[in-house]
Parts: structure tokens; C-alpha cells; sequence
């Protein structure tokens, strides 16, 4: 059975947020608008993308 996966996508800038928030952008893979990571689905991964909803989103397929 193959694991879960989850990919994200960086739609909005790290400028002007706070430290935690950037250093969870780089913790999931990502630095530029744009950019996509496909990561495995853990709650550990949930909770980051949770922390930064606001400037990522979930790609389907």
C-alpha cells in the first residue's frame, strides 16, 4: 500500500510575516512564489500547512 501524499503550492510572499512563519515555509521546501513540494501526508506536515494556509494551497491531483 504506498503512502499518502500531499502537494502544496507557495502563492504568497514570506515578506513582512513573522520568523516562525518563514522558517515553517522553508521547513516544508519552499522559498519562491510558486514553487510546488510534494510531501507525505503526516499531521506533523498538516499542522505546518495549517500554520501558513494563508499562503500556500493544496494542489489536487
Amino acid at each position: 500500500m504506498a503512502d499518502k501524499t500531499v502537494t502544496i503550492k507557495q502563492t504568497g510572499s514570506p515578506i513582512r510575516r513573522p520568523k516562525d512563519q518563514r522558517a515553517t515555509l522553508v521547513g516544508l521546501g519552499l522559498n519562491r512564489i510558486g514553487r510546488t513540494r510534494t510531501l507525505k501526508d503526516t499531521p506533523e506536515v498538516r499542522g505546518m500547512i495549517r500554520k501558513v494556509s494563508h499562503m500556500v494551497e493544496i494542489v489536487e491531483g
